[in-house]
């Protein structure tokens, strides 16, 4: 057994305990609470400053790209892509992301490597590629259709799919690559070129007939959604999450909470959009002005609803001297505490409410509780005095997944 004394212990939800200590046994928690009554260990003793569960990023891609000129992946080896993947994963579990919910792109083979105990990184649940309708968000428009086609064909991250047939024809598809949730653009986004964001993407059979298959197979859907019309159309055919959710207004909310849906905002690929315009194509750039202030509206108006919020990035990129790159997931928590969640409740978005964003394929995982698992980190700072610590993964001094120290001294 290995135990954790901690000045401060943040246990995901809930009120954190001063002095406290966490006990491992093997992959799961065996003892949380006060450390004057945890019971002693066979000498494998952490004293650190703070320790909480490991971090959920909810909303992300393992891409292997290096910049948000997306329409490049067409011309870039898979097995480029792919490494700087492998390589993206190593810095999430570095930071203190010990699972993700990766919504499109190499996730699903990253999988078997990481379990297999090739590559050490996060626990990964994965969509598989991007369900789009042909000329919608996960559509590639400046390249000829039979190209994207072909991309498609040959592992890459997007797929397209028109009508009932089709649709559940791509969910199962995905299903046959180990998916654990399904990933649909249900309207228009801002790095594809010729829709709008506010337009509903998919009609409201195609929508339904994909939440239907994936849950024949116990699996959710994850919607993305700009505009209101996506959101309520996604809503009814019984999407479970909506990812950006930026013309939420407080009729939306209102359906979120009678659905029981969970909202992924991801502020942080808008923050860096808006400080760096110039690195996005002309037409992304275009959108993100548009939509930017509305966007952190209606993470307010969410907050005021009581909608459940699970922390996402959409960081995509490889390299930290890139625009969104993996390794800075935590940037997210400081902008929900920005949109006015306090530090414990953005804790508990990217912890104890993140696995609720995979229905039946929900891990015991995001809590600092008897028999969970033991997806643990520590810090050198108290977070809920500076949210800012964790995006520096310099402040994660451990990282423990099911058990195993990953990084850290032993």
């Amino acid at each position: 057994m290995i135990r954790i004394d901690a000045d401060l212990l943040i246990p995901g939800r809930g009120e954190p305990v001063r002095d406290g200590a966490v006990v491992l046994d093997g992959a799961r928690i065996a003892y949380v609470g006060p450390a004057s009554r945890a019971p002693r260990s066979d000498g494998r003793v952490a004293k650190v400053r703070t320790v909480m569960p490991g971090l959920w990023d909810c909303h992300m891609h393992f891409l292997g790209v290096r910049d948000l000129h997306l329409e490049r992946v067409l011309s870039i080896p898979a097995a480029v892509l792919a490494a700087r993947a492998a390589k993206a994963a190593e810095d999430v579990l570095a930071a203190g992301f010990t699972s993700v919910r990766e919504v499109g792109g190499y996730g699903v083979y990253l999988t078997q490597v990481i379990a297999e105990g090739t590559l050490n990184g996060p626990n990964v649940y994965a969509a598989g590629s991007i369900l789009s309708q042909t000329g919608g968000h996960g559509d590639i428009h400046s390249a000829p259709l039979a190209t994207v086609h072909d991309f498609s064909a040959h592992e890459g991250f997007l797929q397209l799919c028109d009508g009932v047939a089709e649709c559940l024809k791509a969910v199962r598809l995905q299903l046959r690559r180990g998916a654990r949730v399904i990933k649909v653009c249900a309207s228009g986004g801002v790095l594809s070129e010729v829709d709008h964001p506010v337009h509903q993407q998919f009609t409201d059979q195609e929508l339904k007939a994909i939440v239907d298959e994936a849950g024949r197979q116990d699996r959710v859907v994850a919607a993305h959604c700009h505009g209101k019309p996506g959101i309520m159309a996604a809503l009814r055919a019984g999407c479970r999450t909506i990812e950006h959710g930026t013309y939420l207004d407080e009729e939306a909310a209102a359906a979120m909470k009678d659905t029981k849906a969970v909202l992924v905002s991801t502020r942080s690929i808008v923050a860096r959009i808006m400080k760096d315009l110039d690195k996005v194509p002309a037409y992304g750039a275009a959108k993100m002005r548009a939509m930017a202030d509305q966007h952190l509206a209606s993470m307010r108006v969410a907050r005021a609803a009581g909608v459940t919020v699970a922390m996402g990035t959409d960081f995509a990129t490889t390299g930290a001297d890139t625009q969104v790159p993996h390794g800075k997931n935590g940037e997210e928590l400081g902008h929900l505490v920005g949109a006015g969640y306090t530090p414990l409740e953005a804790i508990e978005a990217a912890t104890a409410s993140a696995p609720l964003t995979l229905g039946p394929q929900a891990p015991r995982s995001g809590l600092l509780a008897k028999s969970y698992d033991a997806d643990v980190i520590a810090l050198d700072a108290d977070p809920l005095a500076d949210i800012g610590i964790l995006a520096d993964p310099e402040h994660v001094t451990h990282v423990w997944k099911a058990g195993r120290l990953a990084k850290g001294a032993a």
